[in-house]
């Protein structure tokens, strides 16, 4: 899993924004949080992920990764 979260944190910010859309939010910055050891955010985002994207999108611009309930 490690090597999950060393992919995404490496993808450009331009890419890592893209994935923060609605169609693949809820899975691949599920799974992240699941994989950087945040098993319950992971799995609340995995059932609410996709009205919650925006949170993804805001934490991406302005931190440049993903922050809320991830680190």
């Amino acid at each position: 899993m490690n090597d999950y979260v060393k992919m995404i944190d490496g993808l450009p910010l331009i890419v890592k924004i893209i994935l923060a859309l609605p169609f693949a939010d809820w899975i691949v910055y599920g799974i992240y949080r699941i994989a950087k050891g945040h098993l319950i955010a992971g799995i609340l985002w995995l059932i609410l992920g996709w009205p919650l994207f925006i949170i993804d999108i805001v934490t991406l611009v302005l931190h440049g990764k993903i922050t809320f309930l991830a680190d």
